[in-house]
């Protein structure tokens, strides 16, 4: 497991990295799902 310390002034923060890019890959598949269900209810244009 990857860690990582921050130290700002008198503040010390400590981040999983792991846990980061868990939740950013996750995000990210959200994304492209939203995506995909606007694409589909969108309505196809005719041409005259």
């Amino acid at each position: 497991m990857k860690r990582r310390l921050i130290i700002d002034g008198n503040a010390v923060y400590e981040l999983d990295e792991d846990c980061m890019l868990k939740k950013r890959l996750d995000k990210g598949k959200e994304k492209r799902e939203e995506q995909l269900v606007k694409k589909q209810t969108e309505r196809p244009k005719k041409k005259k």
